[in-house]
C-alpha cells in the first residue's frame, strides 16, 4: 500500500507539476483519514510541509475535537472562522478556508478521486455538466490526492498506525447522500460505476447541449447548402460536404460582418493606408468629416498588414462586397 500509494502521489505530483522538488507546502487538513493521509506522504517524499486547520466550530465538542487533534498529532496551525462559517454551504464553507489560508501560499488539500467521482455526478445532476476538481486551482491551491481513492487513504492511515477523526456529520450533506445512497445504487447497475464516472472528469470541455445539437442537425446530411445561427453572429453554413463559420463582430456601436477568412478588427496604427490607395487613415478621416475624438476608436478591418475597410469612411478596391458593416442605430 505504502509504495503504491506514494509512487502515484509522486507521479501526480510530478506529471501535473503541483509543488517543486523538495518544495514547501502548506496541508490543509481536517483531522480525516484523507488529509492526514495527505500531510504523511508528503512529508515522506521531502517536501517541507506545514499545516493549518480552518476550525468553523459547526459541530461543537467535536470540532473542538477536530482542532486539538490537528493541533496535537499534526501539528497544525490553528485557525478559528466559527463566526463567519454560520449559515453557510458547503462551496462557501470552502472558501472561506482558501481565502484564511492564502497567505500560506501554495496550499495542497486531500481530495481523492472519490471526491472526484463524488462532484462529477453531482454536478451532473444538478447543472448537466461534468467539470471536474481541478488539481491546481489559480490561487495556489493543488490537490495531489486525485489519483488515489478515499479506501486507499484509510488503509494507508492504518498501515502506518496513523490516528485518524471522522466527521460524524458527512452523511448529512448533498456529499454525503451521493457517498452513502446514489452511488451504491449505481454500482449495483453497473461495478465500474465510479471509474466511468472519474472518466467524465478527465474529458476535454464540450460544446453547449444547444450548439452540439444544432451542428449536429447541420452535419446529418450533406445534400445541398444549409446554414444554422449559433449565436452571438456567428452562423455555420454547410455547402454540400464542407462547412465554413460567417462571423460578426461586434465593435463598439458597430457591427461587422464578412464570409473572408483571416479578417481582424482592430483600431488604426501609425502610417496606416487603405489597400490600392495612397492616402493615410489620417487624410480619409479628415476627408469624411470623422470628429478627432473619435477616430482612435474607430474599427478598421484588416488582411495582414493591409486595411480593407473602414466602416462608414472607405473601402479597398476589390473589398466593397466582402466586407458589410452597420451602426446600431442604422
Amino acid at each position: 500500500m505504502e509504495r503504491a500509494l506514494s509512487d502515484r502521489v509522486a507521479r501526480t505530483i510530478r506529471t501535473h507539476e503541483l509543488i517543486p522538488p523538495g518544495g514547501q507546502v502548506t496541508c490543509l487538513v481536517s483531522g480525516g483519514a484523507d488529509s492526514t493521509c495527505l500531510w504523511h506522504v508528503l512529508r515522506a517524499l521531502g517536501y517541507r510541509v506545514s499545516t493549518v486547520h480552518v476550525d468553523h466550530g459547526l459541530r461543537g465538542e467535536e470540532s473542538d475535537e477536530d482542532a486539538r487533534f490537528c493541533r496535537d498529532v499534526l501539528g497544525a496551525e490553528i485557525v478559528p472562522c466559527d463566526t463567519a462559517s454560520r449559515g453557510l454551504s458547503e462551496a462557501g464553507l470552502r472558501a472561506i478556508r482558501y481565502r484564511v489560508t492564502a497567505r500560506a501560499g501554495l496550499r495542497a488539500t486531500g481530495h481523492t478521486a472519490s471526491d472526484q467521482v463524488e462532484t462529477v455526478l453531482y454536478r451532473l445532476v444538478s447543472s448537466g455538466a461534468t467539470k471536474g476538481i481541478k488539481r491546481k486551482r489559480d490561487d495556489g491551491v493543488v490537490r495531489p490526492l486525485l489519483d488515489v481513492w478515499r479506501d486507499d487513504t484509510a488503509g494507508y492511515c492504518e498501515e502506518h498506525g496513523l490516528d485518524y477523526r471522522v466527521d460524524s456529520t458527512n452523511a448529512d450533506t448533498k456529499r454525503g447522500l451521493v457517498r452513502d445512497e446514489i452511488l451504491p445504487l449505481l454500482r449495483r447497475l453497473h461495478p465500474g460505476a465510479d471509474r466511468n464516472l472519474l472518466a467524465l472528469a478527465n474529458d476535454r470541455p464540450r460544446l453547449p447541449r444547444a450548439l452540439e445539437r444544432t451542428l449536429a442537425e447541420l452535419l446529418g446530411s450533406t445534400d445541398g447548402t444549409r446554414a444554422a445561427d449559433l449565436g452571438h453572429g456567428v452562423r455555420a453554413v454547410r455547402e454540400y460536404d464542407a462547412i465554413r463559420l460567417d462571423g460578426r463582430v461586434e465593435f463598439g456601436p458597430w457591427r461587422i460582418e464578412s464570409m473572408e477568412p483571416g479578417l481582424v478588427v482592430r483600431t488604426r496604427r501609425p502610417g496606416d493606408r487603405l489597400a490600392g490607395r495612397r492616402k493615410k487613415l489620417q487624410d480619409l478621416f479628415v476627408d469624411a468629416k470623422v470628429p478627432r475624438s473619435a477616430r482612435d476608436t474607430w474599427p478598421v478591418v484588416a488582411s495582414g498588414d493591409e486595411v480593407v475597410a473602414v466602416p462608414g469612411v472607405a473601402t479597398a478596391p476589390g473589398w466593397e462586397d466582402a466586407v458589410r458593416a452597420w451602426k446600431d442605430s442604422d
